[in-house]
C-alpha cells in the first residue's frame, strides 16, 4: 500500500513513522468511554451500526 511519507523535514527534529495508522474502529470503545459512554451503550451503538 502506498502511503504519504513525512511531508516536512526539519534538520533539528527529523520526523519518522513509527507505527501504522489505526484500523477503522480500533479505538472506538476507548474514545466513547472517555466521552462517558458505558459498555452497554457502546454495544448498543455497535449493534445498531452507528459506530464500528
Amino acid at each position: 500500500m502506498k502511503m504519504l511519507g513525512i511531508p516536512v523535514r526539519l534538520s533539528d527534529a527529523p520526523g519518522s513513522i513509527r507505527t501504522l495508522a489505526p484500523e477503522l474502529g480500533q479505538h472506538t470503545s476507548e474514545v466513547l468511554a472517555e466521552l462517558g459512554y458505558g459498555g452497554n451503550e457502546v454495544k448498543k451503538l455497535r449493534n445498531n451500526k452507528v459506530v464500528k
